[in-house]
């Protein structure tokens, strides 16, 4: 019996080995695949996409701290954009990019139809009339429909590259997980295999 328990040990560590090792290769190929993705885009970040800059920027366009909620610490200005950490770090700018170009307001306070004067309006009435008669959408809308698609797009590339860090993580835990029962399982298969042959060891 303890011959089956110590063989099922190595068994054991066998398939945690061979669990690590898959774990690894998948969390490799995943964050391979985000960069290389990523790449492909050629995104590369504007000169003013520095913490410095882009609160100079954003004061100069009459935004608050309130408003922006927060400038980023990184910077990928003249970088790139091919990682998963350099593609949240670039969302971040494209929120306060997309703050500056409404006046700091979000899609849900600008007024839904466009007026002449700019302002826009939530009355259909007092809307700019399109050739068919209905009320124009207001234009500045679609500048936060863009930019949260392109940041949604950006941050799920950083929390695919984030599984992937996860992935290697476990895959080492489970290769050293693995080793240490073939160890302790070989150990106890040779303590048994070095003792005397008639029963315990005589005591010194």
């Amino acid at each position: 019996m303890r011959k089956l328990l110590e063989w099922g040990g190595i068994a054991a560590g066998v398939v945690l080995i061979l669990f690590g090792i898959g774990a690894i290769v998948l969390a490799v190929q995943g964050k391979n695949t985000v960069q290389d993705e990523l790449a492909k885009q050629q995104i590369t970040g504007t000169p003013d996409m520095t913490p410095d800059a882009i609160k100079a920027e954003a004061k100069q366009a009459g935004l608050t701290d309130e408003q922006v909620n927060g400038y980023p610490t990184c910077s990928v200005a003249g970088e790139k954009v091919d990682t998963g950490s350099e593609a949240r770090c670039f969302a971040s700018y494209m929120n306060i990019h997309a703050l500056e170009a409404t006046g700091g307001q979000v899609y849900s306070q600008m007024p839904r139809y466009a007026t002449a004067d700019g302002k826009g309006t939530n009355d259909p009435n007092a809307a700019s009339k399109g050739p068919s008669g209905r009320p124009l959408d207001n234009p500045a809308r679609d500048i936060w429909v863009t930019e949260t698609a392109l940041s949604t797009a950006l941050i799920t590339s950083y929390m695919a590259d984030q599984l992937g860090n996860f992935g290697l993580v476990v895959g080492i835990a489970l290769l050293l997980a693995g080793v240490g029962f073939i160890i302790l399982a070989a150990s106890g298969a040779l303590r048994a295999s070095e003792r005397p042959k008639g029963g315990a060891a005589s005591a010194v």
